[in-house]
């Protein structure tokens, strides 16, 4: 990405619905159910350009997980702090990756029971827009494939429709970056 003159990424995550039925997770809690979202379904990362075009996905995980643990189970944290580190190339969120580490940049949150300063809230105003268009990215896939929009298999079967997808997007449109 820094190759191609990148100058940030974007990383959100996506829940591709299921109709799986219930599958027990930690204290009896339904692995598959987004409390979110309000039906089953798994939970993928996507990292896009700046401009929205997605270049990866994860592996799906259950939709229960929030958009942190996902990407901490892929390492996705350490590899994109490191990466602002090394390449002054950030991450930017939303608040779903909320303390993810310095290479991450997100809005601020509204402290409980407090305002936020002017210069916090045109922070976010611009963190929003600009982060705003990786949203199109996981539009892009669900809208492109129809098959992500409903998955009637296993929801472990989510990994390889993502990454089919997203290969058969950049074919499509001759752009893999």
């Amino acid at each position: 990405a820094k190759e191609t003159g990148l100058t940030r990424l974007n990383l959100d995550g996506t829940v591709v619905r299921t109709d799986r039925v219930a599958a027990p997770g930690p204290n009896g809690a339904d692995l598959w159910w987004s409390g979110k979202h309000k039906h089953h379904g798994g939970n993928v990362q996507v990292i896009t350009t700046p401009d929205g075009w997605p270049i990866w996905v994860s592996p799906v995980r259950p939709g229960r997980e929030h958009d942190t643990t996902c990407a901490r189970h892929h390492r996705l944290i350490d590899t994109l702090n490191l990466i602002a580190a090394e390449l002054d190339m950030p991450t930017l969120v939303d608040l779903g990756h909320e303390n993810a580490g310095d290479g991450f940049r997100h809005p601020v949150k509204k402290p409980a029971g407090g305002e936020l300063t002017t210069e916090q809230q045109a922070y976010n105003k611009v963190v929003r827009s600009i982060h705003g268009v990786c949203e199109r990215a996981n539009s892009l896939l669900k809208t492109t494939f129809k098959a992500l929009r409903m998955v009637s298999l296993d929801p472990s079967r989510i990994t390889q429709i993502a990454a089919a997808a997203l290969v058969l997007l950049q074919l499509e449109y001759d752009r893999t970056t």
